[in-house]
């Protein structure tokens, strides 16, 4: 029996199994696989695991999105986190490259996926509060939101989650060293049946300006002189 004799519900089930790019290659080879790739059934669920990938054509961002993760764990992501001010011309050269890629990517899930249920995102270093705020206001449903390593993440994020995340059932934020304590504290009680977690982020140094900076050091060398 040839794979093209299958009903659409065989095939939609054969397919996935299959990873982006096997289904992708797998389309290619005769229009009624090409019409199975295209059903936005099979595309409820998205992994990528770097950034680059948000850039390929082998999946299909739609309606029908619930579970969207984004992981990128490598060791470029250390450059992405250094404190813009503090990156030298190579390593902006490098964030550069990609430092909109998934911001993009995420404002295209809000105009394109308003049924999202869940969203994962670690080492993304340049998505920032404005774009999560944009999601949970475009996306009502989301009932999961996880950030880790995500740097420029700030406690708006956790004011927008209390503001437009009526369906919010968990918020992880994960080792964001910018997410104070008195944010912590704001969610759990004004949205006391969210479950959140922030695994070391209100204990990491959080960012700082180099006028902010250079004033520590002054007030430090101040205080060794008395």
């Amino acid at each position: 029996m040839h794979i093209t004799q299958l009903n659409r519900e065989c095939l939609l089930h054969l397919f996935s199994f299959l990873d982006k790019n096997s289904r992708k290659s797998l389309a290619e080879t005769c229009h009624k696989l090409l019409e199975v790739f295209q059903d936005p059934l099979l595309w409820s669920l998205l992994n990528f695991h770097s950034p680059m990938e948000l850039k390929k054509d082998n999946f299909l961002l739609g309606p029908a999105l619930k579970y969207l993760s984004i992981c990128w764990y490598s060791e470029r992501v250390k450059v992405c986190n250094i404190e813009d001010w503090m990156k030298n011309s190579f390593q902006k050269d490098f964030c550069n490259r990609h430092e909109n890629t998934v911001t993009d990517f995420l404002l295209e899930v809000c105009n394109r996926c308003p049924n999202l249920l869940s969203l994962t995102l670690s080492g993304c270093g340049h998505v920032t509060d404005d774009c999560i705020l944009l999601l949970l206001k475009n996306c009502p449903n989301l009932r999961t939101l996880k950030l880790e390593n995500c740097v420029r993440i700030t406690d708006q994020t956790l004011e927008a989650a209390t503001l437009y995340g009526s369906s919010l059932q968990t918020l992880h934020v994960d080792f964001c060293r910018n997410i104070t304590q008195t944010g912590l504290e704001r969610v759990r009680a004004k949205c006391p049946s969210v479950t959140l977690r922030a695994e070391r982020s209100a204990n990491m140094i959080p960012d700082n300006k180099p006028g902010k900076k250079l004033m520590l050091e002054k007030a430090s060398r101040k205080l060794v002189q008395l």
